[in-house]
Formats: structure tokens, C-alpha cells, sequence
């Protein structure tokens, strides 16, 4: 009876655990659109919702993907996001897209999502795709007009505009909401307060004023 009551610890401890790692929780209802007049001391998993009879067409609308972005920064990419504040009907679906602009020989740089996997989709110039997975091993694919290429939840992942002259444009779908993005070099260098020095010359094989440098470059 004991060793019965031990198996069934086992087993529905791992069971138990799974119903906590999907990226965004079921919803309740067809809907839930975002409320504009969120309270703002209000803090919670998600955005309150309006009366679902008052929901209207433009709620599960919107533009924010249409205009291009402002490439003009240390690493040459814009990304536009869906959210609930843009598209009010998005929200507790666990999903979103992100229009992703990258000029000439710029690159998207070494980031991760550590709330969603990522499907991206190319529909202008050319675009050199990758990701590391946890076995360090490194998948790449360059992508044409009409190409797509996942991304793993949580896995660091780049893309780079190798053309000199042309621009590219993705749009990219998300399985949550709210996918968070972490630039790898910025997490590292610039974060606030800062990694102690030691520690990133011991991670990256580094010396002091290499750390000084790379932060100085970043911004940082």
C-alpha cells in the first residue's frame, strides 16, 4: 500500500507540473477584450476586460503592423508588436504577431522569448535565419520571399539582412501575448544594476576593459 501510495506521488507530480508550463492560460469565454481604462494600480496575468455585449468589429482590428519602422538604431531592426492596447481583441487569446523591419546588412540581434515560440514569415528581401538549441547545436536557413522559419520557445535565435542594399520585412506570429523579448548582449552588458565585471570576464573569457568597452558600445 505504501509502495503503491509512493508511485502515485511519482507519477502525478510531473502531471501536476505540466498543467503549469503552457505559455498562456485557456480562456473562459469567446473573448475578452482589453479594457481601455485599466485601473492603474491594477497588476495581474492578463488585462480586464469590458462587457463582452459592448465588444464591436474594431476591437479584433488594427493598423499597428501596417507603417514601417524606425531602423535608424545601433543594430539597424524595428519591431512593431500586437497587444491588447493596439488590438483590444487580442487579449487571453495567447497570441500575437510583430512586424519586423531590418535594413541593409543589420541584423536582428541574439535574443530569446522566454514566454513563446515564434513563427516567422519573410515578405520582402532575404533574411539568414538561426538557432542555437540547448544542446548548443546551431539550425540556419536562409530565407526567401514566402519562406517561414520557427523559432523554439526560450531558445536563442537571430536574423540576419546579409544584402547590402535591400531591406527586408517579416511578420512573425507569437504563442502568447505578451512573448517578452531579451537581447542576449543587452542582458548581459547593460542591465540595471550591472553584472559585476568579474563576472562577465569569467563567462566570456574576457579581460576589464574589454567589459568597458563592449558596455560603452551598447550603451551601457
Amino acid at each position: 500500500m505504501k509502495i503503491s501510495f509512493v508511485l502515485l506521488q511519482l507519477i502525478s507530480g510531473p502531471i501536476f507540473l505540466l498543467a503549469f508550463v503552457r505559455s498562456d492560460p485557456d480562456p473562459l469565454q469567446d473573448y475578452c477584450v482589453a479594457s481601455a481604462e485599466n485601473p492603474p494600480n491594477f497588476y495581474g496575468n492578463g488585462v480586464p476586460c469590458i462587457n463582452p455585449d459592448q465588444a464591436i468589429a474594431s476591437h479584433f482590428a488594427t493598423s499597428a503592423l501596417s507603417t514601417p519602422g524606425n531602423t535608424h538604431n545601433e543594430f539597424g531592426f524595428s519591431t512593431s508588436l500586437t497587444n491588447p492596447n493596439n488590438l483590444r481583441g487580442l487579449n487571453t487569446l495567447g497570441l500575437a504577431m510583430a512586424r519586423l523591419d531590418i535594413a541593409p546588412d543589420a541584423l536582428l540581434p541574439l535574443h530569446s522569448h522566454p514566454r513563446a515560440s515564434e513563427v516567422t514569415i519573410l515578405l520582402k528581401g532575404s533574411l539568414f535565419a538561426g538557432f542555437v538549441d540547448a544542446s548548443n547545436h546551431l539550425f540556419t536557413r536562409q530565407l526567401r520571399p514566402g519562406d517561414c522559419f520557427v523559432f523554439p520557445k526560450g531558445l536563442i535565435h537571430y536574423l540576419y539582412n546579409m544584402d547590402k542594399e535591400e531591406a527586408a520585412l517579416a511578420i512573425s506570429g507569437f504563442s502568447s501575448q505578451n512573448p517578452g523579448l531579451q537581447i542576449s548582449s543587452s542582458a548581459s552588458f547593460t542591465s540595471n544594476p550591472g553584472i559585476p565585471d568579474e563576472v562577465l570576464e569569467k563567462t566570456f573569457k574576457i579581460h576589464g576593459p574589454d567589459v568597458a568597452k563592449i558596455r560603452r558600445s551598447l550603451g551601457g
